[in-house]
């Protein structure tokens, strides 16, 4: 179940970085942690030393998207020390923790009267009321829903109530209630997102790290997941890791370095021996031919979070 708490805070950006501390941001992040962010501006900027650097010196814990709460904890100066509470974690039971500038948060009052919206397309453009470009948002967004007007829906935002292509989006009446899709459609989505770059903690269409691309996929077709890999194998139905005819398309595929236990990696299963999955710096989203790699020797867990083709029927 969704951690629920009386906080109002939001994301008032398209992404926020969720930072291990506030020290651990740079100069040359500046764009990832102003508001508005220019996400582009702040990835085209950093070289591979300085993408690797966010993970080896343990920068940043995860992301949040506009208007996804948050549980804040404390603030300290220009900071808010807080827990991302769609984003389940061993960490802390109430979500995700980690420090988020103030800047790209805002409070609001909470409005469900009409249900939710989640964005269906990699990137979606949201209007203001007189029809103007205010804000493009990544895949996975969830807005308030207000109204209908014509072929938009009018959405609760934090600038306040926008426009949104009904095509764009997937309704329902609350966060936890959008359907529930089967594994073939997790992967047939996940397959559009081929070639998005790796970013350590990312957890947005501008990039994704392992953990955060299963996440998101199954976040967008009603299937909230654990955040991390390793916590993400130790929920879901577990299945036969050396029967690969027990293995349906959309499980998640775990690894671990040869002699550990620790999970480092998660895929999902494209089915016929392959694995769609967000590698690492410097890469991008794939898909390969498990047979013949590194991962093949290093799977250690598989587990099933989707509904299969017969349980829906």
């Amino acid at each position: 179940m969704i951690y629920h708490s009386s906080t109002t805070w939001v994301c008032s950006v398209a992404v926020a970085t969720v930072w291990t501390s506030p020290e651990s941001v740079r100069q040359i992040d500046a764009p990832g942690f102003e508001n508005p962010v220019r996400l582009p501006k702040w990835l085209e900027a950093l070289n591979y030393e300085d993408l690797l650097d966010l993970c080896e010196d343990n920068r940043v814990q995860t992301q949040v998207l506009y208007g996804e709460p948050v549980l804040i904890d404390e603030i300290v100066g220009d900071w808010a020390k807080v827990n991302c509470i769609w984003q389940f974690s061993k960490k802390d039971e109430r979500g995700y923790p980690g420090w988020i500038p103030l800047a790209q948060l805002k409070e609001m009052e909470r409005i469900s009267d009409f249900g939710y919206a989640k964005v269906r397309l990699p990137k979606v453009q949201l209007f203001s009321k007189h029809r103007e470009p205010l804000l493009v948002v990544p895949f996975n967004t969830i807005l308030p829903v207000i109204d209908d007007l014509d072929d938009h829906t009018v959405v609760h935002t934090p600038h306040g109530d926008a426009l949104i292509l009904s095509e764009d989006i997937e309704r329902a009446p609350g966060i936890e209630s959008f359907i529930e899709r089967i594994g073939v459609e997790v992967v047939s989505c996940a397959s559009k997102f081929v070639d998005i770059p790796y970013f350590w903690g990312g957890m947005s269409s501008y990039g994704y790290d392992c953990s955060g691309f299963s996440y998101n996929m199954f976040k967008g077709h009603g299937y909230f997941i654990p955040r991390d890999a390793d916590d993400q194998a130790k929920h879901g139905e577990e299945i036969d890791l050396n029967d690969t005819s027990q293995w349906e398309v959309g499980d998640l595929l775990f690894f671990a370095n040869e002699g550990s236990n620790k999970v480092r990696h998660v895929g999902i299963y494209y089915g016929n021996g392959q694995m769609i999955h967000s590698p690492s710096t410097g890469q991008s989203v794939e898909i390969i031919i498990l047979a013949g790699t590194k991962y093949a020797k290093e799977l250690c867990a598989v587990s099933r979070y989707a509904r299969t083709e017969e349980e829906s029927l």
